[in-house]
């Protein structure tokens, strides 16, 4: 039979989770996307994302792609693999693509969100929603910092130790700070992020934006390229993966149905 080619668009709630990517000793959201899925095409599945995500990171689209010979229908895919799902993951979409899509590496940027509830008092039922930051934090102080960061540099000092990508040289195309009440949110898109590198950007805007450390320290800390000096890796809990792009002939961005005009400003942005 003739192998076809599907693209899912995921959403999910990390909260739960060890991460995107399987392990043997935790339950991650791949483990869970490929178990219901083997279920809607009676055979095993394996899926390739765009981005694997941490422990406790969201996705409002994580996009996948996976191979099957038997054929389903689209609503089948998305309603089908949702019944099997847990309730903190669900199929938005799902679109045949051609043989030489890939998830991962045929897309042309990741967008990230990061959200910090910046007030003294801690959050309750935001508790793995946000980072909390019970400092006073000066946005406008972060967003000149950001400016440091855009553009193509050597990011060494903001991947993780453990980071296994064979160079730290990324492209960040945006990087913007905003406050709505007590949130602050720092939106960041780029061609590609190492491990850790969007949770130690916020770490440092973080630092900056407390007065604990001057601006021009985000720009000390890049050309550094040295992990040590960055300071703390900030926690995972208000990082969300907002959106995958990919070229036009893939149809993949045109018309895509997502959530984030239902979502109150401080997710929309």
């Amino acid at each position: 039979m003739v192998s076809q080619r599907i693209a899912l668009g995921i959403e999910y709630d990390g909260s739960r989770f060890a991460g995107w990517q399987v392990q043997h000793h935790a339950e991650t959201v791949q483990q869970a996307v490929e178990a219901a899925l083997s279920v809607v095409a009676d055979r095993p599945v394996s899926v390739a994302c765009a981005g694997r995500t941490d422990t406790g990171v969201h996705a409002l689209e994580q996009v996948v792609h996976f191979d099957c010979e038997v054929k389903r229908d689209l609503r089948a895919w998305v309603f089908g693999t949702n019944s099997n799902l847990p309730k903190a993951v669900s199929v938005l979409w799902a679109k045949p693509v051609p043989a030489d899509f890939h998830a991962r590496y045929s897309a042309l940027a990741r967008r990230y969100r990061y959200v910090i509830l910046s007030r003294p008092v801690r959050p309750t039922f935001l508790a793995r929603r946000v980072t909390w930051d019970y400092r006073a934090l000066d946005e406008r102080r972060m967003r000149i910092a950001a400016g440091f960061l855009l553009g193509e540099h050597d990011f060494s000092a903001f991947r993780a130790v453990s980071c296994q990508a064979r160079t730290a040289v990324r492209t960040i195309s945006q990087l913007n700070v905003q406050r709505h009440g007590d949130f602050i949110v720092i939106d960041v898109e780029a061609n590609a992020f190492l491990h850790h590198m969007v949770r130690n950007i916020a770490g440092v805007l973080m630092a900056i934006g407390a007065g604990e450390r001057e601006v021009d320290w985000a720009k000390a800390v890049l050309e550094s390229r040295d992990r040590t000096q960055g300071g703390v890796t900030a926690p995972p809990y208000g990082l969300y993966l907002m959106q995958v792009t990919y070229p036009a002939e893939y149809g993949i961005n045109a018309g895509r149905e997502t959530l984030l005009e239902y979502l109150p400003a401080v997710m929309r942005g």
